[in-house]
């Protein structure tokens, strides 16, 4: 669990930095890992001035700041367009474009941060 703490930690800063990949996500899950594998680092994840405040705000009341929620309803909405341009079937697509609303609705009904 601690490795894979670690391991969502970089993806976590990657998604940061990137619009194609959602950073909130994966701090999330490695504050949850670190929580049954390392309580110090859990709370040098909690404490962190960048990685933090954005998990902080989950665990309080499972609130997204909005411009995670816009970034990342974006990436999706730009992901399913690159799939529609590269001719994936139809079925597939109805179920990544499903899954993608699904994803987006619950982002966007959470309060924001």
């Amino acid at each position: 669990m601690f490795a894979l703490a670690w391991l969502c930690v970089g993806l976590g800063i990657v998604g940061l930095v990137t619009p194609v990949m959602p950073g909130t996500v994966f701090l999330i899950l490695a504050a949850w890992l670190f929580t049954r594998s390392s309580p110090r680092f859990e709370r040098w994840l909690l404490t962190h001035p960048r990685l933090g405040p954005s998990v902080v705000a989950w665990r309080a009341s499972g609130a997204v700041p909005r411009w995670a929620q816009l970034t990342a309803s974006a990436s999706m909405a730009g992901s399913f367009a690159l799939l529609v341009v590269i001719g994936l079937p139809v079925p597939v697509l109805a179920l990544i474009g499903t899954i993608f609303l699904g994803v987006c609705a619950y982002l966007l009904t959470r309060p924001t941060a």
